[in-house]
């Protein structure tokens, strides 16, 4: 097959959803291109990320809070807060199942919308939407399972990629919050790609001036992407690091 550059989109402006105020625009895949895991998995190093099938990135012209974050896993230690979190989940068992829809995990999902995002557009009934959210026929997708005495508490998706995993999304039982289930799947992804030996964990963006979104800066060493480079997030943004390749070859 000949090789062949991959073609990015712009979107109009639309509404931020994470800045209230701000106008947003994203770069995205061409649709109609195939994409597989293999090309993802150079988007990601590069700062994209999906939404079920749709692979984009933040572009916006006048805003550069959204930063690519991914934490280097060989160097990653537990602070006082996470390790306490590691102890009280241990009690869990964990499992890996492939990519595709499971009625337990729909309902879990549900639970955990209704409570942390009514009314946010995303409290379907639908399980196609909810399939076309999380869901991808290209990627190397695992649902991880998080049970106590074989009740399920959480899923967290989680993409492979040949550089690291991807915490996607993760879901869980709102009447177990206590457990810090969200904290404890993005450990336990951190751990698992050390085991496999993979370098990163992304944890998607990181974006200033949005608390929700802060929690990613307590994974350290966190690295992120400012003028097309991963750099460490506490080093000054002049210093070069990596360069970001600027095109991708399909082949």
């Amino acid at each position: 097959m000949n090789a062949r550059q991959l073609r990015f989109y712009s979107s109009v402006p639309h509404s931020c959803g994470y800045l209230p105020g701000n106008e947003a625009v994203s770069v995205f895949a061409d649709p109609q291109e195939k994409m597989t895991a293999s090309t993802y998995s150079r988007l990601i190093d590069m700062g994209f990320r999906r939404s079920g099938e749709y692979v984009y990135r933040p572009h916006c012209p006048s805003c550069q809070a959204c930063q690519p974050a991914r934490v280097v896993t060989e160097k990653f230690v537990r602070n006082r807060s996470q390790e306490r979190n590691w102890q009280r989940n241990s009690d869990l068992t964990t499992f890996s199942n492939e990519a595709k829809f499971n009625q337990e995990h729909f309902t879990l999902y549900m639970r955990y919308i209704k409570h942390r995002h009514a009314g946010g557009g995303m409290d379907t009934t639908d399980p196609s939407r909810y399939e076309s959210f999380l869901l991808s026929r290209w990627c190397d997708t695992e649902l991880i399972e998080f049970r106590h005495e074989g009740r399920l508490l959480a899923v967290a998706v989680t993409d492979v990629t040949q550089f690291g995993l991807s915490a996607f999304y993760t879901f869980f039982d709102p009447a177990e919050a206590a457990r810090g289930l969200g904290v404890y799947a993005v450990l336990w992804q951190i751990n698992e790609a050390r085991l496999r030996n993979l370098p990163w964990v992304y944890l998607g963006y990181l974006i200033k001036g949005c608390r929700k979104m802060s929690y990613k800066q307590l994974y350290r060493p966190l690295q992120v992407i400012r003028n097309g480079q991963w750099q460490m997030l506490d080093q000054p943004e002049s210093a070069p690091t990596i360069e970001i390749a600027r095109t991708v070859i399909l082949g």
